[in-house]
């Protein structure tokens, strides 16, 4: 993936060791054990990670900690060396995005409005709750915001073996994690959301799983749009970044994760679709280029 003629945004918010971000505490509140269980609830039994920032009902019908967290200021200054280079990357996949976002909602004789994204180490403050880094990346409708935790993608790596982490071919995975998130900010922009979020108060668990799914399935899908767009006007994609940017949508796939996790497959319980189907409504997308085709929820077959 070649990003030297992508604008870059200047919608990033960094809070990696700054104001804003802060690290979990150990003493009373939230530790490295609770943790994991929020991680494996999150990415093996495929809940919504907005589900988890109000947690605690969820853990406590776990038998996990039920203690609320204790945040401890993080250092003035990042301590990597990496930050830069990530500061940089994902700028200029949010700034493809707006670029592309913009275009076609031009075309529909709509204005689009850029979302945020809000780079963290460890745990931040939104304004759907707290955000900690075993949630993965998510988009909080509320302040319009995606957040990230860039230790997401190296877990990602070491969990799943989607791509080398640092390597050109694992960029363009990390950029589809990313669109995927900014894929949500269309969805609530269009009026998508609120009409999920208002018919799911209405169904029981399954019901709004089922529905769920066909929201993220859409999000993978308009991921695909901004790529088949971005490759149009900059050429960046390069040999073996499609493949591995579908080995990430197959790692995170609902079956694949309860597989791993519990050596089964509950399809019920899915919320963001089996890795054959993301996989192929990013492709979809990635195709067509037209936002019509990634119609989720009038798809007869998912």
């Amino acid at each position: 993936m070649r990003l030297d003629e992508l604008p870059r945004s200047d919608r990033v918010e960094d809070r990696r060791g700054g104001p804003g971000g802060f690290r979990m505490g150990r003493g009373g509140g939230i530790g490295i054990g609770t943790i994991i269980i929020l991680a494996l609830v999150s990415w093996a039994l495929g809940i919504n990670p907005l589900y988890l920032i109000g947690g605690v009902e969820i853990l406590s019908r776990l038998g996990g900690s039920t203690q609320q967290s204790q945040p401890t200021p993080a250092p003035d200054k990042p301590t990597a060396q990496v930050p830069d280079q990530m500061r940089d990357f994902v700028s200029a996949v949010l700034g493809s995005s707006e670029v592309q976002w913009r275009e076609i909602f031009a075309k529909a004789g709509k204005s689009y409005e850029p979302p945020s994204l809000v780079m963290y180490s460890g745990g931040t403050r939104s304004g759907c709750g707290i955000a900690q880094s075993a949630m993965g990346p998510f988009y909080c409708p509320l302040d319009r915001k995606v957040y990230l935790d860039t230790s997401f993608f190296e877990d990602l790596q070491r969990r799943f073996r989607g791509c080398d982490v640092g390597s050109k071919s694992c960029q363009f995975a990390e950029a589809y994690v990313i669109t995927h998130e900014v894929g949500h900010h269309v969805q609530n922009l269009l009026g998508i959301l609120p009409e999920v979020q208002a018919a799911q108060r209405a169904m029981d668990q399954v019901e709004a799983n089922n529905l769920q799914v066909r929201v993220e399935l859409q999000a993978d899908c308009f991921g695909g749009v901004w790529a088949h767009h971005a490759e149009d006007k900059w050429k960046f994609i390069e040999p073996g970044d499609v493949e591995a940017a579908m080995q990430t949508a197959s790692a995170i796939g609902d079956d694949r994760l309860q597989r791993r996790s519990q050596g089964y497959v509950v399809p019920d319980a899915f919320t963001h679709g089996s890795s054959e189907q993301r996989t192929r409504w990013f492709m979809t997308g990635l195709r067509s280029g037209q936002v019509a085709s990634c119609d989720t929820f009038q798809a007869a077959q998912l």
